[in-house]
């Protein structure tokens, strides 16, 4: 039986209870959506207090009351007559002081309801002491939060439906009048005893109010002394520790709180004990902590620590302990912004002082880093375990790894890059002398003291000049005399791979280098064969001229391996012979292009016969991964040529387009085949532009059979690259060849349109996609073309019908396209594609385009609002809201007056009820205003809060929009 005080709720009880059981997927769905409806009805005033005051209700029940009662404040406030608003405050009040004493979480959510509603409630002008009188000097905690609180809402909390200047002037008088009101009361409360002293709610709360009272005050108070115990405190540890930080932060500004920081600076050297201390009991939240303390004084303070080295080198060596005694790695990572904030002022020639006193303490940090940098040693014997059986731990350490290395390049920054590879040369030859003569096949003694330094050396190789003539020199035939133990392998290899660029200025390491690499690709170890095949890819990047007499060797060695590695690896070293490959005399180019792809062709061709008949998927990847290949060489293979001259390398590209055409006819079904031919054809264009002419025929061709046949949006993509590449205007490029090309893109055109005559757009969103991409291109480089024929008019259909999608991607396509079209009918076009603004191809103002667009958006501006509005209030990803208010600036930009009609039309379109009683007429003559004032800017913030405001307080109908329903894109082209 229900009991009396819980009439009327059942239905609420029984869809939180099937929330939390293990029922069918259904039955949450439709309890969810109960729950939905429930939030945002009128109804849930009363009875959100009725769960709240009920005694028998359950925890889980009054934490959804008090949720709710936050959100109806935020947005469903004009639910209730204004007269009832200090009634409904003071039920709040009495419902906080029923739950002083917890639940938390309970009390928590009243005290957002109450601070919200204190925003909101303009009349209500003595909040602070109307909640202590109320709530009473027995509720210290309560007070507390709810004084915590209140700052966070006031600054943070934008969701409030007040206007720019009634949020103003209600944030000074709740935050700026009450401030010394505020710190008065916290000083009280923490000399009144010693529990309240050490308070952590007291530290919350002046951490919060930190937003308003000055830094300053709070330091030169009774409340820093009670902060600095807090931190000694267990209790309070943490609370404390994040009070000290915000007010670290907010002395950023050296000059204006030098008095405040020579308070604080002797205070926070105390605590340097605590860090030897804390380390040496294993307590890691409190070493983590201190270690945060110093940081954050570090990163606060770093222009004083450049300005006064010998002051405030205490600090810096502070942090350097920090991370030196951080044994497990958990704090350490809490000062790598502060290192990277020192190395950054000290290399500055003002602070050269500063960097000269710092060295050793920098130098120091190499050596902290690099022991870091070890790998643990198991407690078992098991080798190949070395985290025991933690996978999660292991993943972690290997990213750690990077951030220190990081840390060691702003240490080459510092102390010069020849020093830091010597600490690490240092180590390798000490670990050589020790240990070197105890190796085996079988067993490397003490292998993580080698492989740490390998690793730091790795690290710092983009740091290192190809002049450096010290330590290289020394260290790379020690590294090519490494052990044959897995890891350590791997670290070499990649080591070697990092200074190919020093190794092209110095040719008489590259053979023991390259022999030692290529030897990685018959290791038994997957992790070093793929090591080597990178390392492979920089030698061929980097030291292509020294490689050009050897590419002939090389193709047996690429042919004897391929078959053999990963895709990733493949592609790899393909790489690094096609770059071999480019350097080679012009008169070998097509013959070594031919010569090691032949065998890869031949390869796809073999595969694709056993697609044909295959069940599964397997050799079509296969034909798609040699395809990639042929990609890379694409790519890569560049040689120069002079613009009127033949290309050797599309000589051979003429060769192979009829067998990517076949392949790409025989497989419209296989997506991946289809996108990696698309690919390679667009990297034709690509690598090689203009010269690509001679195929531009074909290639064409084959772009616009393949979409008509597959209708994947990766031959629009391709095209793209087409329509650029041989713009209007383009060097090199004749004005016949640029209107052949636009005819092609037109041909696309229709192409699409038909196809989505065809098929709704929820099964297009790819090719929905691909296509406005292309439209944004084509507006760059043919907008005089494309605007003004009657394609275009098709085209903006198309976009609106594209607006019903749900997906991010082609909505955020369909939306730049549309902006970018619209500012062709306003005196500023633009462009979504920024990196063109720069190519001589900007828009440029047109009275003839903007004439057409106006004509466009006469004839479709209504539908094209209606279904910007319809996405904005119920469909549209968050991150689409943006750009599709910009639509709607665009269209007041263009036809402000009639923009401002289709408006008021589609909100007089939405469901009857959703919209509030004289919100429509508020929000139109609003916009009429700034529509009069020119301020269309403000016009887009309007409509952009009413539709935000809407989509909180409804859900789309389940029976449909009604007349905001979209109708189905019709073409008969």
């Amino acid at each position: 039986m229900v009991s009396p005080n819980l009439e009327g709720l059942e239905p609420i009880l029984a869809a939180l209870s099937t929330m939390q059981a293990s029922v069918e997927r259904s039955q949450k769905s439709q309890a969810h959506e109960y729950l939905e409806k429930f939030q945002k009805s009128p109804e849930a005033w009363t009875k959100t207090h009725s769960l709240l005051s009920s005694p028998d209700a359950i925890t889980e029940a009054k934490l959804f009351a008090a949720t709710t009662l936050k959100g109806k404040i935020t947005y469903d406030l004009d639910q209730l007559p204004r007269e009832s608003l200090p009634s409904l405050r003071d039920s709040i009040l009495a419902l906080l002081k029923s739950y002083r004493e917890g639940p938390r979480p309970i009390r928590t959510q009243l005290c957002v309801c109450l601070a919200h509603l204190a925003i909101q409630l303009l009349e209500w002008k003595d909040v602070l002491g109307h909640v202590g009188s109320t709530l009473g000097s027995g509720a210290g905690d309560c007070i507390l939060e709810f004084l915590k609180i209140l700052p966070e809402e006031v600054t943070e909390g934008r969701k409030i439906s007040l206007s720019e200047e009634e949020l103003t002037t209600r944030t000074k008088e709740l935050m700026e009048d009450n401030a010394p009101q505020v710190l008065g009361l916290l000083n009280q409360y923490a000399n009144s005893s010693s529990a309240a002293a050490v308070n952590p709610r007291l530290f919350e709360c002046i951490s919060s109010w930190l937003r308003e009272i000055p830094a300053a005050d709070v330091v030169n108070s009774s409340l820093f002394d009670a902060i600095i115990n807090g931190i000694s405190n267990d209790a309070s540890f943490d609370a404390a520790v994040d009070c000290m930080c915000t007010i670290l932060r907010d002395t950023r500004e050296v000059d204006e709180y030098m008095e405040v920081i020579q308070i604080i600076y002797p205070r926070i050297l105390s605590l340097r004990p605590r860090i030897a201390e804390s380390a040496g009991f294993g307590d890691l939240d409190t070493y983590k902590g201190i270690t945060r303390i110093f940081a954050e004084a570090g990163e606060a303070w770093v222009v004083m620590i450049a300005r006064l080295p010998a002051e405030f080198r205490g600090l810096v060596e502070s942090v350097l302990e920090c991370c030196a005694r951080d044994q497990d790695r958990d704090a350490i990572a809490l000062t790598f912004l502060f290192w990277y904030e020192m190395k950054q002022i000290v290399t500055l020639d003002k602070y050269k002082q500063a960097r000269i006193e710092y060295a050793d303490i920098f130098g120091k940090l190499v050596d902290v880093m690099i022991k870091h940098l070890e790998y643990p040693t198991p407690d078992s014997a098991n080798e190949t375990d070395l985290f025991d059986g933690d996978r999660e731990q292991e993943e972690k350490f290997r990213e750690f790894r990077h951030q220190m290395g990081d840390v060691l390049k702003d240490c080459c920054d510092v102390i010069t890059v020849t020093e830091c590879l010597g600490k690490a040369f240092n180590r390798i030859q000490r670990w050589v002398s020790t240990y070197g003569s105890q190796a085996t096949s079988t067993a490397v003694p003490h292998w993580q003291e080698l492989e740490a330094p390998l690793f730091s050396m790795r690290a710092m190789g983009g740091m290192v000049s190809p002049e450096e003539s010290v330590v290289l020199r020394q260290v790379i035939p020690l590294i090519v005399q490494i052990p044959d133990h897995e890891k350590l392998r791997f670290q070499a290899i990649m080591a070697l791979g990092r200074y190919t660029d020093w190794t092209a200025q110095h040719p008489e390491f590259l053979q023991p280098q390259l022999q030692f690499v290529i030897a990685g690709f018959s290791h038994s170890s997957k992790e070093v064969v793929r090591a080597a095949a990178l390392a492979f890819k920089f030698f061929g990047t980097d030291c292509r001229k020294l490689l050009e007499g050897s590419v002939t060797e090389l193709h047996s060695f690429y042919e004897s391996v391929l078959d053999n590695l990963s895709p990733d690896s493949q592609e790899e070293i393909t790489e690094g012979v096609a770059c071999i490959i480019s350097a080679q005399a012009l008169d070998k180019v097509q013959n070594m292009f031919k010569m090691y792809c032949d065998p890869v062709i031949k390869r796809m061709m073999s595969c694709a016969n056993q697609a044909k008949t295959a069940q599964d998927d397997g050799p079509r990847l296969a034909v798609a991964g040699y395809i990639q290949l042929l990609t890379v060489f694409v790519q890569n293979i560049q040689p120069y040529v002079a613009p009127q001259e033949e290309n050797p390398a599309v000589r051979y590209c003429q060769e192979i387009l009829p067998v990517l055409s076949a392949i790409a006819e025989n497989f419209t079904s296989s997506t991946p085949i289809l996108e990696r031919v698309c690919r390679c054809w667009r990297y034709m264009v690509l690598s090689y532009r203009t010269a690509i002419l001679p195929l531009l025929p074909t290639l064409a061709q084959q772009l616009a059979s393949g979409f008509e046949n597959s209708r994947q949006g990766c031959f629009l993509w391709a095209t793209d690259s087409v329509l650029r590449e041989f713009a209007i205007g383009a060097e090199y490029v004749d004005p016949s060849t640029s209107q052949a090309i636009y005819n092609f893109f037109e041909q696309q055109a229709f192409a699409f349109l038909r196809i989505m005559n065809d098929l709704p757009a929820e099964d297009l969103p790819d090719v929905i996609e691909d296509f406005f991409r292309l439209l944004i291109d084509a507006l760059i480089y043919y907008h005089q073309q494309l605007l003004l024929s009657p394609v275009c008019q098709h085209i903006l259909s198309a976009a609106v019908s594209a607006l019903t999608l749900q997906q991010e991607a082609p909505l955020l396509a369909a939306l730049h396209f549309l902006r970018d079209l619209l500012s062709y009918g306003t005196e500023h076009p633009n462009s979504s594609n920024f990196d063109r603004q720069d190519s001589g191809q900007a828009p440029r103002y047109s009275p003839q385009l903007q004439q057409a667009v106006e004509q466009m958006v006469a004839s479709q501006g209504e539908p094209l609002v209606q279904r910007v509005m319809t996405g904005m209030m119920f469909t549209f990803p968050r991150d689409c809201i943006q750009d599709a208010s910009g639509v709607l600036l665009s269209l007041f930009e263009t036809l402000p007056l009639q923009s401002g009609v289709w408006v008021k039309e589609t909100i007089g379109m939405l469901p009857a009820g959703s919209v509030r009683a004289g919100e429509t007429d508020r929000l139109m003559n609003a916009v009429g205003m700034k529509v009069d004032a020119g301020d269309l800017r403000r016009v887009r913030v309007l409509l952009q809060d009413f539709t935000t405001s809407y989509r909180r307080r409804n859900v789309a109908p389940r029976d449909g929009l009604g007349r905001l329903e979209a109708t189905r894109f019709r073409f008969n082209g």
